[in-house]
């Protein structure tokens, strides 16, 4: 069989992955901008009268089991899961870059204290630790949050650990130190910019894992509290309407899984893009 007329190049393939990113982040911020703007619906304010309705112009999406907007939610639900991700995300970087280049480049009593405590953290799986920190914090958002930041922090640190130690050893670093360079300044002018595009491929990664825990753990009580919209909070409100209004449960579930998608394929773009072993222009 004759090949393919014609096939991607991995620059194509990168182009059209960033290409549908930024389309659904367009797609977002149009139907954010129409349903709040022209709209005008409260995400939380509840309408008995007018509960489990149908679509219409009014409620494009129909309304949830206490009249509430559906869309108008699940938009808000989508600012709430996606942006305490990233809150997430954020702090468990800012925490775990600074101990990880520490750890690295200083070595001694500080690394082996780091390994110790990085192990400690390693033996429990995310997910059960996460449970158990915020069991113990009690349920809230913000409480999830701290959890999430308390069990991801170490994997940057010892991702930032590793890349150090390699670093460090080599002539350009070597030079900066003859020079009398401070150990700050070769950490700020030498070491991060090296650790960017490692960081930014696993954080890209993690986003999608991170969004998937906030919206299970709000499914199961832990995260999100009502009436604050949230995607798994939207899927555990919906469970007793599923058999006469199914779309209650798939317009979040459908959300949670375009927003992990979309997640991944920018980890895969990112992956891509600072891939120095692969042939320009393949």
């Amino acid at each position: 069989m004759s090949d393919l007329p014609f096939r991607l190049s991995n620059k194509d393939k990168r182009r059209a992955q960033a290409a549908i990113v930024l389309l659904f982040a367009f797609l977002f911020c149009a139907v954010s901008l129409y349903t709040f703007l022209v709209l005008h619906h409260d995400p939380t304010v509840t309408n008995l009268g007018g509960r489990l309705q149908g679509w219409s112009f009014q409620h494009p999406l129909g309304t949830d089991h206490l009249g509430r907007d559906v869309l108008t939610r699940l938009l808000t639900g989508g600012q709430q899961t996606i942006g305490y991700s990233v809150l997430a995300l954020t702090i468990a970087l800012a925490v775990g870059i600074p101990i990880g280049v520490a750890s690295g480049y200083r070595g001694g009593w500080l690394d082996k204290v780091f390994m110790r405590v990085a192990d400690g953290f390693l033996s429990f799986p995310d997910m059960i630790a996460a449970i158990i920190i915020s069991g113990l914090l009690g349920p809230g958002i913000g409480n999830l949050v701290l959890a999430i930041v308390f069990v991801k922090w170490v994997n940057y640190a010892r991702l930032v650990r590793s890349t150090v130690l390699t670093e460090a050893r080599k002539d350009y670093v070597i030079i900066a130190r003859t020079n009398g360079l401070s150990s700050f300044t070769i950490m700020r002018k030498h070491l991060l910019p090296h650790l960017a595009g490692h960081v930014l491929v696993l954080a890209s990664l993690d986003l999608g894992k991170i969004i998937l825990l906030i919206s299970t753990y709000s499914y199961i009580g832990l995260g999100a509290q009502p009436p604050v919209p949230e995607w798994g909070a939207m899927l555990n409100d919906s469970r007793p309407y599923f058999q006469s209004m199914p779309e209650l449960m798939l317009y979040p579930g459908a959300a949670i899984a375009i927003a992990v998608l979309l997640a991944n394929m920018l980890g895969d773009y990112l992956r891509d893009r600072f891939d120095v072993k692969k042939e320009a222009g393949s």
